[in-house]
C-alpha cells in the first residue's frame, strides 16, 4: 500500500481548510453544513476507498457508515474531498443483488465530519441478514452485509460473536481480520485501541511502506487524528471484516493517548499536561473516532463530552453491557505503572466508571432478564498479581488500581443475583481466562463469574505461546486458568447451557498471510460459574 505524500488534492481539488466551529458542528449533527453543496459531481478516484461498515444492531435496524475519501491519506485530513457537502444515497435490501430493496434514502456527507455518513436504519425484520450500499457522485460503494438482532423476548438457540482489540498498524498486518471476515458470527465487539497514537517511522514499521511526513508524528489535533484513523482504516483486511459483520465499538486509551484518565494526560513533557490543553486534544480524538466508525447519534461526542457506554440486547440470550473505563475514571494511583504496597489503590470511593455510568451498569445488571450478561470493557477486572513471589504487585491502570470499584461491582452481582456474568476484555495483548473470585486471595472463595481476555490483532508484533510474563501470571494467580501471548481474537458461542470461548491465534503478524488456529477452547456453564475445558 503506497502512502500518498502529495498535496491531497484529487480531480482538481487543492488543499482546503476544514470548516469548523460551534455553528458548523451544530449543523453537521443535523446532516447540514456551513459550506456549499457539491451536488452529484463525479469523482476521479474511488470515494469509498475506506469501505463501508455497520454497527450496533437492534431488532429493527442498525447504523450504516461510510466516509467519502477518494484519497484517504491526503495530509490535510480532508481525504481528497472539497470543503462542500455531498449528497449520498443509501439502500438496504434483502438480497445481495438489490432486487428486493426494503429501505432507501438520501443524506449528506459534510466537511465538518470529514464527509463521514452515519445512517440509522429502522423498521426492519429482526434476526435476519440484510445487504446495503451507498452511492455518491455516480459511484456505488461495495455491498455490505449486516444482521439485525433477534426479537427482544425471543429465545435464540445460539448466539455467535467475536471480540477484538489493539491493532497498532505499524506493528503488524491485519491478517486476523481477514480470517474473522470468514467466520460466521452475528456481532464483532471492538474493545478498544482501534488506533495507536505513537509516532511512526518513515517506512511504517513492519509494514515497510513509505509514510508521508505529515502522517508520522504523534497526533495532537483533529487533522492529525483523522489521518491516523485513515492510516489504520485503509487496510483491506480490516475493510473486509467491517463489510460483512456488524461491529459494536468502544475506545480505550490509545485512541487519545496511552493511559489517559478523564482529563489527565500520561505524565510526559507534552503541552497536554495542562488539563485544559488535554481536553482540547481529547475532543479532537473523540470526533475523529466517531467520524471513522459505525456509531449512533447518541454516541456522537460534543467536544470533550461523550457517552460511549450503552447496551445491546440479543433476545433472552444475552445483554452486552458496553463500558467506557477511560473518560470518567479517577487518576491512576501511586503515579501509575506497576506497584507493590500502594495503599491508594484501596481508597474507598475510587471509581473507574464514574458515578453515573456505575449506577447505569448496576441497574442494567439488576434488571436484566437474559441468560448471559456480557460485561464488555477494556482492562482486566480480575486480580492480576505480577509477582510470583511472596509479595504482590499490581498494574495501577487495571481494575486492581480501583479495588473499591471492583468490590462494589462484585457486591451488586451478588446482591442482585445477576445471571451468568461474563467479562470480556482487551488491552493486555494476550489471551487470558480467569475465574472472578469474591476474594482473590482466598482460593476457596466463591466464584462469581468468569473473564475472557482477548489478545491483540497486531500490537507487540509476533508472539509466543507462553512468554515469561505469562508464566509468572500463572504462578502468581491461581484463579487465572490460561494465558497465551500470540496475536489473534476470541470467538464465542452462547447457548442457554453454556458460553464457549475459542481463543484464535496466528503464528506471526509481521509478515502477511499467517494461518489461524484455535489454541484452546474453554467454557463456563450457565448457573455454574467457573472456567472448564470445552
Amino acid at each position: 500500500m503506497q502512502m500518498n505524500s502529495g498535496s491531497g488534492g484529487t480531480g482538481g481539488f487543492g488543499r482546503r481548510a476544514m470548516l469548523g466551529g460551534t455553528v458548523g458542528m451544530a449543523l453537521a449533527a443535523a446532516g447540514l453544513s456551513a459550506g456549499n453543496a457539491w451536488g452529484d459531481a463525479p469523482f476521479h478516484d474511488d470515494p469509498f476507498a475506506l469501505g463501508v461498515a455497520s454497527g450496533d444492531p437492534w431488532p429493527d435496524g442498525f447504523v450504516l457508515w461510510t466516509r467519502l475519501a477518494p484519497q484517504p491519506l491526503a495530509p490535510d485530513g480532508a481525504g481528497g474531498m472539497p470543503p462542500y457537502s455531498v449528497d449520498v444515497q443509501w439502500e438496504v435490501a434483502r438480497d445481495e443483488r438489490f432486487r428486493s430493496v426494503v429501505r432507501r434514502g438520501r443524506t449528506r456527507a459534510v466537511p465538518e465530519l470529514a464527509h463521514s455518513v452515519h445512517v440509522e436504519v429502522s423498521g426492519l425484520q429482526p434476526g435476519r441478514h440484510y445487504y446495503y450500499r451507498f452511492r455518491a457522485g455516480g459511484v456505488h460503494s461495495p455491498v455490505g452485509r449486516t444482521r439485525t438482532a433477534p426479537p427482544p423476548h425471543s429465545r435464540p438457540k445460539e448466539l455467535d460473536f467475536a471480540f477484538v482489540s489493539c491493532q497498532a498498524w505499524f506493528e503488524g498486518f491485519y491478517t486476523a481480520y481477514r480470517h474473522l471476515a470468514e467466520e460466521d458470527v452475528d456481532l464483532v465487539l471492538h474493545l478498544g485501541d482501534y488506533i495507536y497514537e505513537n509516532a511512526i517511522d518513515a517506512m511504517g514499521g513492519v509494514r515497510n511502506v513509505p509514510v508521508a511526513a505529515e502522517l508520522r508524528p504523534e497526533p495532537m489535533d483533529l487533522v492529525q487524528y483523522r489521518n491516523r484513523h485513515a492510516l489504520h482504516r485503509f487496510d483491506p483486511d480490516l475493510i473486509a471484516a467491517h463489510r460483512v459483520h456488524p461491529f459494536a465499538v468502544v475506545w480505550d486509551d490509545h485512541e487519545v493517548e496511552d493511559n489517559w484518565a478523564r482529563d489527565r494526560s500520561k505524565a510526559d513533557t507534552e503541552p497536554d499536561q495542562d488539563p485544559a490543553v488535554f481536553r482540547q486534544r481529547a475532543a479532537a480524538a473523540f470526533q475523529a473516532y466517531y467520524e471513522h466508525l459505525p456509531l449512533r447519534l447518541p454516541n456522537k461526542p460534543n467536544g470533550f463530552e461523550a457517552r460511549m457506554y450503552r447496551s445491546l440486547r440479543y433476545g433472552r440470550m444475552a445483554t452486552f453491557h458496553i463500558l467506557d473505563t477511560r473518560l470518567f475514571r479517577d487518576d491512576q494511583p501511586c503515579g501509575d505503572g506497576t506497584r507493590s504496597g500502594c495503599d491508594e489503590r484501596l481508597t474507598p470511593g475510587r471509581t473507574i466508571l464514574g458515578p453515573e455510568q456505575e449506577q447505569w451498569l448496576h441497574r442494567g445488571l439488576g434488571r436484566s432478564d437474559t441468560t448471559w450478561n456480557m460485561i464488555s470493557q477494556q482492562i482486566p477486572v480480575t486480580q492480576v498479581d505480577t509477582d510470583p513471589g511472596p509479595g504482590q504487585a499490581f498494574v495501577m491502570d487495571f481494575w486492581d488500581g480501583y479495588a473499591d470499584a471492583r468490590r462494589r461491582l462484585f457486591k451488586e452481582i451478588t446482591d442482585r443475583s445477576v445471571s451468568n456474568p461474563v467479562v470480556l476484555t482487551g488491552d493486555m495483548h494476550r489471551h487470558l481466562a480467569a475465574d472472578l473470585k469474591q476474594n482473590f486471595d482466598d482460593p476457596e472463595s466463591p466464584t462469581l463469574g468468569v473473564e475472557f481476555v482477548g489478545s491483540s490483532i497486531s500490537t507487540t508484533k509476533d508472539g509466543v505461546d507462553l512468554d515469561p510474563s505469562g508464566a509468572r501470571l500463572l504462578a502468581a494467580n491461581e484463579h487465572i486458568k490460561f494465558t497465551n501471548f500470540q496475536r489473534g481474537y476470541v470467538r464465542c458461542s452462547l447457548t442457554k447451557e453454556s458460553c464457549r470461548a475459542d481463543f484464535r491465534v496466528l503464528p506471526y503478524v509481521t509478515t502477511p498471510g499467517a494461518p489461524v488456529s484455535t489454541r484452546t477452547s474453554l467454557v463456563t456453564e450457565a448457573g455454574r460459574p467457573g472456567i472448564q475445558p470445552a
